[in-house]
């Protein structure tokens, strides 16, 4: 099944997210447009740039998002990597099953035009993300 999941991108954690688009932009990176996702409490945009990863850069709207644990704890750092699945059902019960743990329920994310995304933590892989196709 996991050999059946498209790389989608790599999560950063930032404080803001201009900044950091800044630097992959003078790369020859392309920003989409910050949203804010109020489930995830996050500001979001995506980076792409042909034959590299696509980057999602996050960056907390205030004290309580997740992101913000982060990067108190981390500073500006990747920390996810994204799967697109088909079924996300499925996947997160193989992935239960590999011993993952659900850090956050499957749940409609705007930055992916409402697909559901879920997730999960693996202390020899760490925090994955999946979304459904």
């Amino acid at each position: 099944m996991l050999s059946n999941w498209k790389f989608d991108h790599i999560g950063v954690a930032v404080p803001e997210i201009e900044g950091t688009a800044a630097v992959y932009k003078a790369a020859g990176y392309t920003q989409t447009e910050p949203v804010y996702d109020p489930i995830q409490n996050v500001h979001i945009c995506f980076l792409s740039k042909e034959g590299m990863p696509k980057v999602e850069l996050l960056a907390p709207h205030d004290s309580t998002s997740p992101v913000q644990q982060t990067l108190d704890k981390m500073g500006v750092t990747p920390y996810h990597t994204c799967y697109e699945v088909e079924n996300i059902e499925a996947a997160v019960a193989e992935l239960r099953k590999m011993r993952y743990i659900v850090v956050r329920k499957p749940e409609p994310a705007i930055a992916f035009d409402n697909r559901r995304v879920c997730f999960l933590y693996n202390k020899q892989v760490g925090l994955i993300e999946i979304v459904e196709q």
